[in-house]
């Protein structure tokens, strides 16, 4: 029998090769992702454990907020790490160097005036630089690239990315915000660094040490002291010593090693997440991909079912037949998933560059391939494509001998189908049950987001095996269309789909299941989208909003000169601070009444905002409704994080909640001393009527110094800024997905072509009575678009069910959502059902006119 599972593997090696292609692509999404994950956490691990080599020793003191504004010498940050601290571990036995370390962000401008990095300032990374003497007067963590290090406050180096990235040169003056105005300072050198917030894209600036003590903490304070020592010293030993010299409080003292351990499985498990999510697409390609096995292998031994027969006619028994037919699919897969692997390493390269493109910031490498790897390759690859064809090696076990008297094209026997579609209305119908449930549920999205999948995975599963029942009115309805349009060739073609509704529901199930999942999120994110532009504005008449964009807050002083700006009507400050309500935590948003109704368009169910005042708010109706308050109820409130903080405060108003305003409204005097920092969150600002919109805008930024960490943005940058990200993610699904419509087309040729073969006498026949080569072609095209419009609609309408039903759970956060269906793309998914259907029938139908008619008809 294994010499007859390798006879027909080489026998039918043209006919598995769609098969083979199938679980190839399918394997290679696995084996790129496994390879990909490993390489990326590989790189960040180099990165790191370069970026600690020098490292036995780590001290990180604990930093707190003391009295006064940042920047001065009385205020900013405090630590109780100092420089006398750094000197007296500097004199224990075996440490040969302390570097004193004080940790900043600054957001750079370019030389064009534009941020760099300003939306993930948290990257934007700003030290001391620390020259060491004893090892030639340069900062061993920061190696010069070019010039010389910051040695006076008026200099500055950058790592030499950064410094290219910006388009900055030794002697240019670079421009750069920590937490307030613009400074401006000499390029003076450039470092390398391995950084990995560096090298993911952020950008790193360095200042001598003075300077950054005065802009960051405190005179003589630091945040981290980074100890090495001398080759064989017992390091361990030496972070017990440093650990009793210094203070017990406010300080972390970890040894090197450990510090890189502990680094290491964050890196893993950062890791881990995105290699979960792509092998959760790689698991839709192989899920799709098991249809297109199962059905080559039972048309296969449809197709084989006499040569089966004399097998068994010859003393081969039910389990060899199995048998025969498992080892045939198993060797399929064995290679398949050989050559899967190798393309798979070219998907773990084009990888990195593609998620770097939208920006993940991966570090560079080069590509690890553990045998791991290489392992869970072949068997995913093996095990997917042997349990796929496990059904119909069933069916071919229970061939009987006397079957090898009959002629081989004689058809098979139809099958009822009362037992699967009693099956996929079990399956579906709870399931469309659960999902119109949920669409009814307006609250609690955390507590019936678990029941929704419950749903969606019974509706799909419904759906598919419910396919066979569903092909024939769709495609008797597309047939009467075909029929019109194309006459005998299109009569042809429907009946050709109708004549074994399971094969054409498992062809047209895999385009199905990929296009579900692609209608269904394009549906739900444009309607997200739709739903965030609308609430970015809703309620707010300001033309132009100025945040800080690294979250830190506004100087309030700011406020008074961005009202002064030409051109400006009305502006106001806005500050928030925590509220808790009868134990409700909220957000309670501090701004001057009066200006605050110039610049939005507050809808009160009752009260006003006007009377609003010292000790009086307003509540939005979420927040009424939760707490149980009305207009007229006083209460007492704890504000801010203090729990001491407690104020009596009376509700003079309820309003609609909008995302300008959330929770409550109160006074700026109530709010500012509770907010953090307490700094602005942003200033809303009204321009005169005819005013220049880019005049204003310059004027605004001119009155904020130019600081490229604040942000000047009008409402269709507010818009854009909140809903850009979802159309960046659809796109990383439709990349993600492809492999899943590509796996589905390549069923469909496969589909085709066994059935061209299958059919061989029948178009001989047809070719004899005068249907000529355009009519054989056309009728192969017309099958092929038939099945693949037929799981177009299928999955397109599937998908916008589960994404209509499931808007319920996103509208419980977001007010303004609703289900908008974007009819461009969904027609051009159909249009793709219509093109799939003619890209697969080029060969199939190609080879169908191409046979000899004769030969054809005489074909056994």
């Amino acid at each position: 029998m294994l010499r007859t599972a390798l006879r027909n593997v080489f026998a039918h090696k043209a006919r598995l090769i769609m098969t083979a292609l199938a679980v190839m692509l399918g394997v290679a999404f696995v084996s790129g992702t496994l390879v990909f994950g490993d390489s990326v956490a590989s790189a960040l691990r180099g990165a790191s454990a370069k970026n600690l080599k020098d490292v036995a020793v780590s001290v990180q003191a604990e930093s707190e907020e003391s009295e006064g504004p940042a920047g001065a010498d009385d205020g900013g940050r405090s630590t109780t790490l100092t420089g006398d601290l750094a000197d007296k571990v500097r004199t224990l036995p075996g440490v040969t160097s302390v570097r004193a370390t004080v940790n900043g962000t600054a957001t750079l401008a370019a030389k064009d005036g534009k941020p760099l990095n300003a939306d993930n300032s948290w990257q934007n990374l700003a030290l001391n630089y620390a020259p060491d003497k004893q090892r030639g007067g340069g900062d061993s963590q920061f190696p010069l690239a070019s010039g010389r290090g910051p040695a006076t406050g008026g200099e500055i180096a950058l790592d030499r990315r950064t410094a290219e990235k910006a388009g900055y040169a030794i002697g240019d003056t670079v421009r750069f915000a920590t937490d307030g105005p613009a400074l401006t300072k000499k390029l003076v050198g450039t470092v390398d660094t391995d950084d990995p917030r560096v090298t993911a894209g952020g950008s790193l600036a360095l200042l001598d040490t003075g300077t950054a003590q005065r802009l960051f903490l405190q005179p003589g304070q630091f945040d981290e002291l980074t100890v090495d020592s001398k080759p064989g010293t017992d390091n361990e030993k030496l972070t017990r010593e440093i650990r009793e010299l210094l203070p017990t409080e406010g300080m972390t003292v970890t040894s090197g090693a450990k510090l890189a351990d502990e680094q290491a499985k964050q890196i893993a498990d950062s890791t881990k997440g995105l290699t979960r999510i792509l092998l959760a697409f790689a698991a839709i390609a192989l899920f799709v991909g098991v249809f297109i096995i199962a059905n080559t292998f039972t048309m296969l031994i449809a197709q084989r079912s006499r040569e089966t027969a004399l097998l068994r006619a010859v003393g081969a028994s039910r389990r060899q037949v199995v048998r025969a037919v498992l080892i045939e699919a198993g060797l399929l897969g064995l290679g398949a998933s050989t050559a899967g692997f190798a393309l798979g390493l070219g998907i773990a390269t084009a990888l990195r560059p593609l998620l770097n493109a939208s920006g993940a910031g991966l570090p560079g490498g080069p590509l690890v391939i553990s045998t791991s790897a290489l392992v869970w390759s072949v068997v995913v690859g093996v095990g997917v494509t042997v349990f796929a064809a496990w059904l119909p090696s069933r069916k071919a076990a229970k061939i009987a001998p006397v079957e090898a008297l009959s002629s081989v094209d004689q058809a098979p026997p139809k099958r009822g189908m009362v037992l699967r579609n009693s099956i996929g209305g079990v399956l579906a119908g709870p399931g469309i049950l659960i999902m119109l449930y949920i669409s009814t549920q307006k609250d609690g999205a955390e507590k019936n987001i678990m029941i929704a999948m419950l749903g969606a995975v019974l509706t799909l599963t419904g759906m598919i095996v419910l396919a066979p029942l569903l092909s024939r009115p769709l495609v008797s309805l597309a047939g009467v269309l075909t029929t019109r349009l194309f006459g005998v060739s299109g009569k042809l073609a429907k009946e050709n789909a109708l004549r074994n509704p399971r094969r054409t529901a498992a062809t047209a199930s895999a385009l199905m299941i990929g296009l579900t999942l692609i209608t269904g999120m394009t549906v739900a994110g444009n309607s997200t989208e739709a739903a965030l532009k609308q609430e970015a504005v809703r309620g707010l008449t300001a033309d132009y909003k100025v945040s800080n964009a690294g979250y830190g807050g506004i100087d309030p002083a700011l406020g008074a000169k961005v009202a002064k700006v030409p051109d400006v009507a009305n502006s106001a400050p806005v500050a928030s601070s925590g509220l808790t309500a009868r134990g409700e935590f909220a957000l309670l948003t501090g701004a001057d009444p009066r200006q605050l109704g110039k610049v939005s368009d507050l809808d009160f169910s009752s009260g006003s905002l006007d009377a609003i005042g010292p000790g009086k708010i307003a509540l939005s109706d979420e927040l009424a409704k939760t707490t149980g308050l009305s207009t007229g109820d006083t209460f007492r409130a704890t504000l801010g994080l203090d729990d001491d903080a407690k104020k009596k405060l009376t509700v003079v108003g309820v309003y609609d909640r909008t995302r300008a305003v959330e929770d409550a409204i109160g006074t700026m005097p109530d709010v500012l001393p509770y907010a953090e920092a307490k700094k602005l969150d942003n200033i809303l600002v009204k321009a005169a009527p005819d005013a220049n919109p880019g005049v204003v805008d310059q004027g605004i930024r001119k009155a904020l110094g130019n600081s490229p960490l604040l942000q000047v943005r009008n409402q269709e940058q507010l818009t854009k800024a909140e809903s850009g990200e979802i159309g960046m993610m659809l796109n990383m699904m439709y990349g993600l997905l492809g492999m899943a419509v590509v796996i589905a087309v390549l069923g469909v040729i496969n589909t085709l072509a066994m059935s061209v073969f299958e059919r061989t006498r029948e178009i001989g026949l047809l070719r004899a009575i005068g249907l000529d080569d355009r009519g054989v072609k056309k009728m192969v095209r017309l099958e092929s678009v038939v099945i693949s419009l037929f799981g177009a609609v299928l999955g397109v309408a599937t998908g916008i069910f589960l994404a209509w039903s499931c808007g319920s759970l996103t509208g419980s956060s977001l007010a303004t959502y609703e289900t908008v269906l974007p009819w461009a793309r969904l027609g051009l998914f159909l249009l793709l059902g219509l093109v799939i259907g003619v890209l697969a029938a080029v060969w199939p139908a190609r080879r169908a006119a191409r046979l000899n008619v004769l030969n054809s008809i005489g074909a056994q």
